[in-house]
């Protein structure tokens, strides 16, 4: 009778543990077949801190030495790119932000990019960006105006603009820019450019930032670029770190209000921008705003420039 119990009480146990086993299998194949969530990376690419690049004609369309800094240019985005779907990226905007964004040659981009080209944009270099990114990147970028030594240092317009401070910091373009991503909660992991411009990107948004410096300036016009294969890889890996390390970051933010102080090269420059309602000129080549809504304000900040621009 004991033989006999023991075998009725093993069956069970038996189909228990089969179905125990099915289940984990069933479990353990939706989870294979279950899609990565989407890791979206935006890249803002503009040409000064390319590597290579040292004069304005190499920026410049109508200088034959324009075409060859174009190629630089689309190599180190594709370095970046490669690193970056090699860390587990499911996209990858790229924005040209140089000029008149049509700078990258689309047939030479890694074609697993989302290329954004042409201007004017609403958001300029950071045209595409919204929040469904997870990091935003920054190839090529260049000092402040009136850093040094830095090549090609300017910000944004080279013509019109002395210095530009928002909430009483002077801002570079990465720190402007960077300001827009974290308006959409989009930290910037990574940058590329000169040696300053490594610096001044790290003081602003941290030293946890992977910067790759390209070049060391010896003047505005003149840089010790580094060997070109070691600076490849360094995109390749810079990105792969930066993406693995993304806990670790956070969006770059200002608090509202945003007070804009835009400081142009002469008074004639003002003339316009202080027809604008809100807008106060409280020197002679100053004019100064304020705003609740930092995209608003970037906005404003824009047409100020290019009303600078025609003054």
């Amino acid at each position: 009778m004991k033989i006999r119990a023991a075998r009725f009480l093993l069956v069970p146990c038996l189909l228990l543990s089969i179905l125990v086993f099915w289940g984990q299998s069933l479990a353990q194949g939706k989870a294979a077949a279950a899609p990565r969530p989407p890791l979206k990376v935006f890249i803002s690419v503009d040409m000064e801190g390319i590597w290579g690049v040292v004069h304005g004609n190499q920026c410049s369309s109508d200088s034959p030495e324009y075409q060859l800094a174009r190629k630089w240019m689309v190599q180190d985005t594709n370095a970046v790119v490669q690193g970056l779907f090699e860390a587990g990226a499911t996209e990858v905007v790229v924005n040209d932000s140089h000029g008149s964004m049509r700078n990258i040659i689309a047939s030479e981009l890694d074609p697993r990019a989302v290329l954004i080209s042409g201007s004017p944009k609403p958001m300029s270099m950071m045209e595409g960006l919204d929040f469904s990114f997870a990091a935003c990147i920054f190839v090529g970028y260049h000092a402040r105006a009136g850093s040094a030594p830095a090549i090609l240092d300017h910000t944004i317009s080279g013509a019109a603009i002395y210095s530009i401070r928002i909430n009483g910091i002077e801002m570079p373009e990465l720190g402007i820019n960077a300001a827009i991503a974290g308006y959409f909660n989009v930290p910037v992991v990574m940058l590329t450019g000169d040696t300053e411009t490594c610096r001044q990107a790290r003081e602003l948004l941290g030293q946890s930032l992977v910067v790759v410096p390209v070049k060391e300036a010896v003047n505005r016009l003149a840089a010790r670029n580094y060997a070109r294969d070691k600076v490849l890889a360094d995109f390749r890996d810079g990105a792969r770190k930066a993406l693995n390390s993304l806990k670790g970051f956070q969006a770059y933010k200002l608090q509202p209000p945003y007070q804009f102080e835009i400081n142009l090269h002469n008074s004639q420059q003002a003339e316009l921008g202080v027809l604008i309602p809100g807008v106060r000129r409280p020197a002679p080549r100053t004019l100064t705003f304020t705003s609740q809504d930092y995209l608003e304000g970037f906005k404003l900040m824009r047409a100020l420039i290019a009303l600078a621009g025609v003054s």
